[in-house]
This record gives structure tokens, C-alpha cells and sequence, in this order.
């Protein structure tokens, strides 16, 4: 079983619809969608947007599934710095929580600072950063190179807000924060704690909807950017070897 889990239903529409046999559930008030792609048992969910929403969706599905692996997907945005385009698929190699922490004086400090890991298991302890698991990913860049799809590839960091940047001036501080990282959403650094915390590898992707500026919704691509990433899921789904 591979638990799937993005925010909203524009985000998974089309792997919904390509779930032969599909079945329903209702998990503290959560909709699971229960099916096979490509010939692997998946369980899909739209838990919800923002960081309390995924983590409780994400808890449920290892919970209930204790699935071989979670993949989180949907939308982000872009960082300038990143040199990514709307309609790219992006790889997160981390996960960031970018809020949880102090205001100082100095600036933002992380959890690190104050002392507190927001994850200590046996094996980790991790502070802010979520570093995404190690899968053997060969055979997804094959497919996605062979799939004709017209997205580019870029792999980096992921910063999840609860508030979502709208002004370039915000912008143009994250980027100085926290190294030019490739994109933000409000949901990933949840959904991979959670994960973290229950042993469970997770990966996460996303397709490119916007450039992280002053605020201008007619510039987003949103259902070209959910397509891109479902297509990305369904590959991975297809060809990674998930092992715990």
C-alpha cells in the first residue's frame, strides 16, 4: 500500500479518475479513496488545506494503511532565485518548516535555537528540516523522460508557511533565510514530520503553479501545475521500489 495525500480535489482529480475499482472511506471526516495504479494498492486523500489538516489526514492514512511509503503532492510556488517555470514538476529533497520558531531581534531563528526538536524518535532528531527519504528514483526519471510530458524535472528544498507569501518583498526575504530554496506550499513539512515520527519513508512533488511575487492570480496555472504533479505520482507509484 502507498498512502497518497495532497491538500484539495483539483489536486488529484485525475489520479482519482484512473483508480480502476475504486472504493470509499471515511476517516475522521476525511474522504480515502481506495483503488490499484499500476498494479499497486494505493489509498488517496485530500486532507484539507494547511498544516493542521495535513497532519491529522497524514496520521489517519500511516495509522489505519501503514502504507510501504507516503507521497505528498499538488501545487507550489516557485521561488525567482530557483530559476523554476510554471508547469515544471519539483522534488522536494527537504522539507522545511519555515514558521515554527522565535522572532528576535536578530531575525527568525528555527527550533534548533530555541532548544526543542519538533521530532525525536529513536532514530532522528530532526529541528525544522525534513530531509526526504532515500528511494531508488532511477526508474521514475526514465518514465517521466520517456512520458513525452512537457515539464522539466528540478529537484530542492521545499519550505511549508501557514501563510502564503504574496509580496516580493516577503519573497526576496525567504530566499535570504533559507538559501534560495526551490518552492513553498502550507502542507509538506507537516504531512513529513508526521511521517517522520511514525517510520514511514515519504516523498514529496509538485507541480509548478505560480512565481512567489506580489500576489496576481491571473499568472497562476493551476490545473496544468496539479496535472503535471499527478502525472509525476502516477509514475512514481509505477516505478519506485518502496521498501521499509
Amino acid at each position: 500500500m502507498i498512502a497518497l495525500l495532497c491538500s484539495v480535489p483539483v489536486e488529484y482529480e485525475l489520479l482519482r479518475s484512473a483508480l480502476p475499482g475504486l472504493r470509499s472511506l471515511v476517516l475522521g471526516s476525511k474522504p480515502v479513496f481506495l483503488g490499484s495504479l499500476g498494479g499497486r494498492d494505493v489509498a488517496l486523500c485530500a486532507g484539507g488545506l494547511g498544516k493542521a489538516n495535513a497532519a491529522h489526514a497524514a496520521t489517519l492514512l500511516l495509522s489505519r494503511f501503514n502504507p510501504a511509503a507516503l507521497i505528498v503532492f499538488g501545487i507550489g510556488g516557485a521561488y525567482p532565485s530557483s530559476g523554476a517555470r510554471i508547469g515544471d514538476i519539483a522534488l522536494a529533497t527537504e522539507e522545511i518548516a519555515g514558521d515554527d520558531g522565535v522572532l528576535t531581534p536578530e531575525g527568525f531563528r528555527d527550533t534548533e535555537h530555541i532548544g526543542i526538536p519538533l521530532v525525536r524518535t529513536g532514530q532522528v532528531t530532526l529541528h525544522n528540516r525534513f530531509p526526504a527519504s532515500e528511494m531508488p528514483l532511477a526508474g521514475f526519471y526514465d518514465s517521466l523522460a520517456a512520458s513525452g510530458i512537457n515539464a522539466r524535472l528540478i529537484r530542492g528544498p521545499f519550505i511549508t508557511l501557514s501563510t502564503c507569501t504574496g509580496t516580493t518583498q516577503r519573497t526576496q526575504e525567504l530566499e535570504r533565510q533559507f538559501g534560495n530554496p526551490l518552492c513553498e506550499n502550507m502542507e509538506g513539512a507537516a504531512a513529513a514530520q508526521v511521517a517522520e515520527l511514525h517510520g514511514v519513508p515519504w516523498i514529496e512533488v509538485r507541480g509548478i503553479s505560480n512565481i512567489v511575487e506580489d500576489r496576481d492570480l491571473t499568472t497562476w496555472e493551476i490545473p496544468r501545475a496539479a496535472a503535471a504533479a499527478q502525472v509525476a505520482v502516477e509514475l512514481i507509484v509505477k516505478h519506485v521500489k518502496f521498501e521499509r
